[in-house]
């Protein structure tokens, strides 16, 4: 016979009064671990995307910069070709007179002497053992603001060589200077990632001239790729803004493919100078497209063509990672360029893939909590929105300070 709906069943009836109570004690335990088990989780959540925006300020809002080091061997002749993106240049040498955010050609004339003597006592170059001073030095300024100081030096045959950057002590922390050696025909016998702890370049140029080394740049590019993404925090913050909405697992594989596949392919053209957008207009994008995402995640729920967002935007983002790339000499040659072009966006995509391992698991985990959706998600998109807004600010002002 069935117990009547507001009696106890017989097995919980036969316990002593204690350990009744003491099992719906134990039933209301557990609902209330439930319960604060989801508000950790949220504000767990919350603490990650917090600490995120204030490890991304604005000073951090990219890398700590590439340079490339070029030397080349020209019969009884090395010339080395030093190449720094404009902000770098500007760390050892201002160019700026007026800080209107464009360097002139006649403001650069005025900074040239400085920064040739800058180059002359930044790459100290040894021939067998001793110390040689330039022939002759030459700094130009390129269509894409980067900076190109030429050394020239007389080399006798079968030198040994030996090139310290002494300059990377005085760039940002963790800036990295692609260094490699080519005879007259380009081809590569040596190539070196150097940094402020490893900045000595060795070759024995005898043994160099006479047999090429295998191109070794897939690893350092392929890392190369996972820093630029792991220190780029305005990438970052962007993709966080398109995954903290979760979504279903199909939706979201289509927002990375999108994003992935959009800038890959404006990687590919402006690395190789087939587009050429300057950063000026670039980098506001990029900060733009982060208030976007962030402010359409606060008044948007319905989010199905996110990945065509993704798409347009991630063409532009594209651009930015391909300054990294540009900024060490490499493009409009397709020979030079695959393998490292390959590598650096396999790094990139790396990057992106851990932080979309990290953060969905916990979006998922949070979107179990009714309160998530309509409090949570605005909530970090605002904290995302406002630091794109800061970026933007950031990179607007100078140029609308003229």
């Amino acid at each position: 016979m069935a117990p009547h709906p507001g009696s106890l069943s017989p097995r919980y009836s036969r316990l002593p009064v204690q350990q009744r109570g003491e099992r719906g004690h134990s039933n209301s335990n557990v609902s209330g671990s439930l319960k604060q088990g989801a508000f950790a989780a949220g504000r767990s959540g919350c603490s990650f995307v917090v600490l995120f925006l204030a490890a991304s300020s604005p000073v951090l809002a990219h890398d700590p910069g590439l340079s490339a080091l070029a030397l080349r061997v020209d019969k009884s002749e090395l010339i080395a070709t030093l190449t720094l993106a404009r902000a770098d240049a500007e760390a050892l040498v201002p160019l700026e007179a007026n800080r209107d955010g464009r360097v002139r050609q006649e403001e650069f004339e005025k900074s040239r002497p400085e920064l040739e003597r800058v180059a002359t006592v930044g790459i100290a170059v040894e021939l067998n053992g001793r110390d040689v001073k330039p022939a002759k030095v030459s700094a130009q300024l390129d269509p894409s603001d980067a900076v190109q100081v030429e050394l020239s030096f007389s080399m006798p045959p079968g030198a040994r060589l030996a090139v310290r950057s002494v300059l990377l002590a005085s760039l940002p922390r963790g800036h990295r200077q692609y260094a490699s050696l080519r005879d007259s025909q380009g081809r590569v016998f040596r190539e070196k990632m150097l940094d402020a702890n490893n900045a000595v370049f060795e070759v024995p140029l005898a043994q160099a001239t006479s047999t090429a080394e295998s191109p070794r740049s897939f690893g350092q590019f392929l890392l190369l790729g996972v820093e630029h993404i792991a220190t780029g925090y305005d990438h970052l913050a962007f993709l966080l803004g398109l995954l903290i909405v979760g979504g279903r697992f199909r939706a979201v594989v289509k927002i990375i493919t999108s994003f992935t596949l959009a800038h890959s392919l404006t990687l590919a053209l402006a690395t190789l100078e087939m587009i050429r957008l300057p950063s000026s207009v670039v980098e506001p994008l990029i900060a733009a497209s982060i208030v976007y995402v962030g402010i359409e995640n606060v008044f948007r729920r319905d989010l199905d063509w996110r990945w065509l967002l993704a798409f347009a935007f991630g063409l532009i983002h594209g651009c930015g990672f391909a300054s990294a790339l540009r900024e060490v000499g490499i493009g409009t040659n397709w020979a030079a360029v695959a393998v490292p072009l390959f590598s650096f966006n396999l790094g990139v995509e790396l990057g992106q893939l851990t932080l979309a391992a990290m953060v969905l698991p916990i979006v998922w985990r949070l979107q179990q909590r009714a309160s998530f959706a309509p409090r949570y998600v605005p909530a970090f998109s605002a904290l995302i929105a406002l630091a794109g807004a800061c970026w933007l600010a950031q990179r607007l002002l100078p140029l609308l300070a003229h």
